[in-house]
């Protein structure tokens, strides 16, 4: 059986740097698992690798989109299989790496088959939750679907109206629907997870979110907000501002919300940054608990290593399959 690569791992953790190094050890190519990254002039608040990493080794599912237009796992797993398959074809061992958990699953573990996006009933859920305060929308998911809101944090709105669109439209639970998914692809997945210490981990993303302002974030979000919105947004009322933005999926990126809560006026910039660094780390916590549910993974403790060539070493070192394909293919 083909196999495939999977590198994941929290948000900072390394995966970018070591891909490209396991990359140009096996003579391979990238395909991207991270939901923002498809995403054109998206580049700082993304941690997209840069153009010269990019060069370097071939990325795939990296600037695909503009931020005005929306994707989702399905469209991932479609495209990304295609891609698969291809490399398969031309002798390589694709690489996927990326922290989107719902990406990886979706690859591995197959997606079921949901609407589409219906995008004016999508406005409406939007206009009922700023009708009835937040957490109105959760609480009927909760009436509808227990299993689904159980799984859903309450702030998430944009996952919320998902599952419920979902029930509005096919008549089912999303979580009836997921457990009678579509198949995974027919690979053999080498599943390598990145772990820190936590504390190393968030101080790690505490000097990222830092650099992130300091090579111009902020700038980098204002562009993006032209793109998706025109000069609109600098109109809009702070009681619906924050409303309006998750309708975007661009707009859910880190980065991208707590710095367009500080260009409309409804905070200052020393607490958009504390709040992206809270919320960085919120979302790292959260990825470690997906991936936990992720079976087969063999996790490589790198807590202490910074450098990207000792961590690539210290994979090698604890992975063994990684080390037979290395010497299968040196010889």
């Amino acid at each position: 059986m083909n196999k495939v690569i999977i590198l994941l791992g929290p948000t900072g953790s390394g995966k970018t740097a070591v891909s490209i190094l396991l990359a140009k050890a096996l003579h391979t190519e990238i395909i991207s698992a991270d939901s923002m990254q498809i995403y054109r002039h998206m580049n700082i608040g993304t941690a997209k690798p840069s153009s010269s990493e990019l060069q370097e080794v071939k990325h795939y599912l990296i600037n695909i989109l503009s931020p005005s237009e929306s994707f989702s796992a399905g469209m991932f797993k479609d495209m990304a299989a295609k891609i698969i398959n291809d490399l398969h074809g031309g002798g390589m061992i694709p690489i996927v790496t990326g922290g989107t958990g719902l990406y990886i699953k979706a690859l591995t573990r197959g997606l079921f088959e949901g609407p589409s996006a219906d995008w004016r009933l999508r406005e409406q859920l939007f206009e009922e939750e700023r009708l009835h305060a937040k957490g109105y929308l959760h609480k009927r998911l909760t009436e509808i679907d227990p299993e689904a809101a159980g799984k859903i944090n309450p702030q998430d709105t944009r996952r919320i109206i998902r599952a419920l669109e979902v029930y509005i439209k096919e008549k089912k639970s999303i979580s009836e629907l997921q457990r009678s998914g579509t198949a995974a692809g027919a690979y053999e997945f080498i599943k390598i997870g990145l772990l820190r210490d936590r504390n190393e981990l968030y101080r790690i993303i505490e000097q990222r979110v830092d650099k992130m302002i300091e090579d111009g974030l902020v700038d980098e979000v204002k562009r993006v907000l032209k793109i998706v919105s025109g000069d609109s947004f600098l109109n809009l009322q702070p009681s619906t501002f924050s409303l309006q933005l998750p309708s975007l999926s661009s707009m859910q990126s880190l980065g991208y919300k707590e710095m367009s809560l500080y260009l409309s006026g409804l905070m200052s910039i020393e607490d958009a940054v504390r709040l992206l660094k809270k919320r960085t780390k919120m979302y790292a916590k959260r990825q470690f608990t997906w991936f936990k549910k992720e079976p087969d993974i063999k996790w490589v403790d790198i807590t202490g290593i910074m450098h990207p060539e000792e961590i690539f070493q210290k994979v090698i070192n604890d992975v063994e399959i990684l080390r037979e394909l290395l010497y299968v293919r040196r010889q």
